[in-house]
């Protein structure tokens, strides 16, 4: 008779084992991964207000006064501006987004972006809530 090859039942439980943990640190990443990317789409919202907030700063040299609904820029929006995006605001020039709350984004996971101007060139400072959840840095 042949003998009958395979694996034992403490082999099968190492490699069920060593899966369980590779799932354990993937998934929480992957998780972090996948909030960030969506989050990608909000910052890419802000594009056009931060284009019309420099060409205010340019017009008018500081950012005092660059609010949503004046000087070129476009009207402030409470809710429902993508759907992504549920509001955007624009005050002396600060950009204040709040997302779409869904998939892992909360509405605490604000994006501010604040305008620095400096021998004639703008840099945009990032702040929110999105910094302390990680998913804007």
């Amino acid at each position: 008779m042949k003998k009958q090859a395979g694996f034992t039942l403490i082999e099968l439980m190492i490699v069920v084992a060593i899966i369980g943990i590779l799932a354990a640190i993937a998934v929480p990443q992957y998780q972090q991964y996948t909030k960030k990317a969506r989050f990608t789409e909000v910052t890419q919202a802000t594009q056009t207000r931060k284009q019309e907030v420099e060409l205010c700063i340019q017009k008018t040299t500081v950012a005092a006064g660059c609010d949503g609904g004046t000087n070129d820029i476009a009207a402030n929006v409470a809710n429902g501006f993508s759907n992504v995006v549920d509001g955007i605001a624009v005050k002396d020039g600060v950009i204040t987004v709040t997302p779409v709350v869904a998939n892992g984004i909360k509405a605490t996971d604000t994006l501010i972006l604040t305008p620095n101007v400096n021998d004639n060139r703008i840099r945009w400072d990032v702040s929110g809530g999105c910094l302390a959840s990680k998913i804007c840095n």
